[in-house]
């Protein structure tokens, strides 16, 4: 997890958050938060993806706060639980609070928002 703009504590909690979400979907929660490289925001998300360990069961989360471009990247087994529309209203979540100015907060409520509706 690239989390550049986050404080130490932050970072903490937030790893917590992924753990915590991960055990209660069963997918792996990868977060990238800074800038990306290219033009095309999704293409540059769905390569990292496609880093992964296990990409068919990850979700990856990537913030590129400059350019305010957030994505989220499933894996096919994912996507079996956690449909586009429900990754839209996380992303919608978390550019709320990233609008007021609150980047951990915004993660932490998308990745439980993307947990909670992947859950088998």
């Amino acid at each position: 997890m690239a989390v550049g703009s986050l404080s130490s504590a932050q970072q903490a909690a937030l790893d917590a958050t992924i753990r915590a979400a991960e055990q209660q979907c069963r997918a792996e929660i990868s977060v990238f938060v800074g800038p990306i490289e290219g033009d095309d925001p999704h293409r540059f998300a769905t390569s990292l993806h496609n880093t992964l360990v296990l990409p068919s069961r990850s979700i990856l989360v990537m913030v590129d706060p400059t350019r305010r471009a957030v994505e989220v990247i499933t894996g096919g087994e994912v996507r079996r639980k956690l449909t586009d529309a429900e990754a839209a209203l996380a992303i919608e979540e978390m550019t709320r609070s990233f609008a007021d100015g609150d980047l951990a907060g915004g993660l932490t409520r998308g990745i439980r928002l993307l947990a909670e509706h992947a859950r088998s």
